[in-house]
């Protein structure tokens, strides 16, 4: 054994060649954390000690190769001064440099998930062969930083510039064979013969029929790019990809910056410029709450492990009402491979069920994505009936007929007595309380929320309702089922509007107050929309629905008059009045026409402004600042809320819900972490300039004795 440690192995195998191997001891998957850097530093002087080694192939016994960074180590290293963390990439790239720079040949065999450092590893050996179930990029643009072990370094000097602004601006996983074509590895071949071809590459490297010295050398240099051909690369790409990423992300473009500057540049020098580069990145708010919402992300996926033991198989699924939700919850479920019957009672429902569910399938096709035979094959996992009669084998069961809770109740009841025991019902209720649908069932513990968001094969969230009486397993399998159709489950408890609908109502509220006292509401939209909603909120309400606005607003009021009870007549019942539903009417504060690709698009109708008069009884001017923190403060303050009445368990299941349910700006990182970013005091303060507003605007005592504390709802 040349060299020993818990998270690297050096030995020596046939051929006179050396084998590094990652395995992490106690975890499922390699990850540059700081022990592995330290281990492979020690590796690389081990090897260069040893004599006698002819080449190396690097591997890893787990079944992805290395999936990244260490991202749970960000937060404190990322915490602290800009040079110091410069320091710190620099000493790690000193390792990768010292695989780089071995007085032998190197190969990787990448047999799994390689990505990030995992990736930049890989771009450190000479030669790089992928097996067929591998996949490899530099995704870390997705995070608000780029690639800081050398990868905005090598991989240009590889595969030309141009394709390695593809690659880490784009953020994709590569397949084995698109890698193979960009030139980013050198060879494809099935799992059971990459040792066997890593070491004939490395055979082929010592009897000089493949020149790993020049090939080195071009790695290492700077990149042949004459001046001009740099600008028109680098420049042409910084615009385009400027206007993809937006004003909010800054990253990828600074990546391009980093790479055209180091471009005429050798290896050390620009591995300087991209650690520069890299820690300035790391410093921005951005950055913070893009590394915040993948650990977010990280803890709803472990919370939603924990239930696994507890959960039923679903082996077979139906929706109750093939509408337009029921069939983009047959196709989700279809899609990803659980059958389900599609029930309604009218043959026009089904209809209009299964053209939704061929539409988004169509498109599939079309785009390239799938198959005209996969098509089939979901379609026919689509089974739309008229009757119950094949519902005694159904494992769960969504309801999603009309907002309305008699008729529901009315339905619930139906089904409950003519599945078995053992079925699970949930309700695709968006607003009615879970235990108000469970008191005339026989098995509410078999009963829960299942809350999807519209429209359904687009938004990742699915708000599970726990009510007083729901067990386990039923909470569990819904989780399950949930996953299963590629969704994000977050579990909640009974309120008015669970958790997203109840946040998201003081926001309109916010709205309906800034219109009364004269804000324009195009105004209003651009502002939020600069601010990183997708929509403004006069638009948000277009595309949901006036009318379903409307009648989620009155169980908000009634649910919490204190707060969510307007004392005035708002625009949007004005809209309703009117018969402008939005877009499903073609029209509500906008008009909506068809584009030249049989899209809806928004136009302005001055006409509005005119109708809205009589509900506008002021006159203000307003900053952009003012109407920012008139329509987030009660946003954020009803979040608070929610963690503090214990409608979820962690400040991460409320952010994640906000950002995958209503598009919450990612980059802000949440409402909770927004008001982090400001400082719990700070905002207090913002929020107490409106406190003539009511108790919408009055931040909680718990927000009080936080900023007593000097506490945050991270770190």
């Amino acid at each position: 054994m040349i060299y020993e440690g818990k998270a690297i192995t050096v030995k020596e195998i046939e051929g006179g060649f050396a084998q590094l191997n990652f395995d992490l001891e106690g975890e499922s998957v390699n990850k540059f954390n700081r022990l592995t850097i330290e281990e492979l530093g020690a590796a690389a002087e081990a090897l260069g000690n040893a004599g006698g080694i002819k080449g190396l192939v690097v591997s890893s016994t787990k079944d992805c190769f290395i999936v990244g960074a260490d991202i749970t180590e960000f937060t404190d290293l990322f915490a602290g001064p800009e040079e110091e963390l410069i320091a710190n990439n620099l000493r790690a790239n000193s390792v990768f440099n010292a695989i780089e720079d071995l007085p032998f040949p190197t190969v990787t065999a990448i047999n799994g998930i390689a990505l990030g450092g995992g990736f930049e590893m890989c771009l450190a050996t000479d030669y790089r062969v992928m097996s067929t179930k591998a996949k490899v990029g530099l995704p870390e643009v997705k995070l608000g930083i780029f690639p800081g072990f050398g990868g905005t370094v090598r991989l240009p000097r590889l595969i030309g510039a141009d394709n390695a602004i593809e690659w880490i601006a784009g953020t994709k996983e590569y397949k084995a064979d698109a890698a193979l074509k960009f030139g980013a590895v050198d060879a494809v071949v099935g799992p059971d013969q990459l040792m066997a071809a890593a070491v004939a590459l490395l055979n082929q490297a010592v009897e000089g029929k493949l020149d790993y010295k020049a090939r080195r050398e071009e790695k290492t240099g700077k990149l042949k790019l004459n001046p001009m051909e740099s600008m028109m690369t680098f420049e042409t790409a910084k615009g385009f990809v400027a206007g993809q990423a937006g004003p909010h992300y800054p990253a990828p473009v600074e990546a391009i910056k980093a790479m055209q500057k180091h471009s005429g540049m050798s290896r050390d020098k620009a591995i300087e410029v991209e650690a520069k580069g890299f820690a300035k990145m790391a410093k921005t708010p951005v950055a913070s709450s893009l590394i915040g919402l993948f650990l977010n992300d990280q803890a709803l996926k472990a919370a939603a492990k924990k239930l696994e033991p507890s959960a039923s198989e679903v082996k077979k699924a139906a929706v109750l009402g093939a509408g337009i939700m029921g069939g983009g919850i047959a196709y989700q479920s279809a899609l990803k491979g659980t059958p389900i019957i599609m029930k309604d009672i009218a043959q026009a429902g089904l209809d209009l069920g299964l053209n939704e569910a061929k539409k988004l399938l169509a498109k599939r096709v079309e785009k390239g994505r799938m198959t005209a035979e996969k098509m089939a094959d979901v379609l026919n996992a689509i089974d739309p009936a008229l009757s119950y009669g094949d519902f005694q084998d159904v494992d769960i069961i969504v309801e999603a007929v009309v907002e309305n809770p008699k008729v529901k109740d009315i339905v619930l009841c139906e089904v409950e007595d003519v599945v078995s025991e053992d079925t699970i019902i949930t309700s695709n209720t968006s607003t009615i309380s879970i235990d108000l649908l469970a008191k005339n069932l026989k098995r509410p513990e078999n009963f829960c929320g299942m809350h999807f968001f519209n429209p359904v094969h687009m938004m990742p969230l699915v708000e599970v309702i726990r009510g007083a009486k729901t067990n386990e397993r039923a909470i569990a399998t819904t989780v399950a089922y949930a996953k299963a159709m590629g969704k994000t489950p977050v579990v909640v408890n009974d309120c008015p509007g669970f958790l997203v609908n109840r946040i998201l109502f003081p926001y309109f509220g916010g709205f309906a107050a800034l219109v009364r006292d004269g804000a324009d509401f195009q105004r209003i939209d651009k502002i939020m929309e600069k601010f990183g909603w997708p929509m403004g909120p006069a638009y948000l309400l277009d595309v949901v629905g006036i009318d379903t606005g409307k009648h989620a607003g009155e169980v908000m009021a009634e649910g919490f008059p204190d707060r969510m009870k307007n004392e005035f007549r708002t625009a949007m019942e004005v809209m309703f009045d009117e018969g402008r539903y939005g877009q499903k009417t073609d029209k509500g504060f906008y008009l909506y026409e068809l584009d030249r690709k049989g899209k809806q698009k928004k136009v302005a109708d001055e006409s509005v402004y005119e109708l809205i008069k009589p509900v506008v009884s002021g006159s203000q001017e307003f900053t952009d600042e003012a109407i920012i923190e008139r329509m987030m403060v009660p946003l954020c303050i009803e979040a608070v809320r929610c963690l503090e009445d214990g409608i979820v368990d962690e400040a991460a299941e409320v952010d994640m819900g906000l950002i995958f349910g209503i598009g919450f700006p990612p980059f802000r990182g949440g409402a909770l972490r927004y008001i982090d970013s400001i400082g719990i005091e700070e905002f207090n303060k913002i929020a107490d300039k409106y406190a003539d507003l009511g108790p919408l605007y009055t931040p909680t005592e718990g927000m009080r004795e936080m900023a007593k504390a000097g506490k945050k709802f991270f770190g």
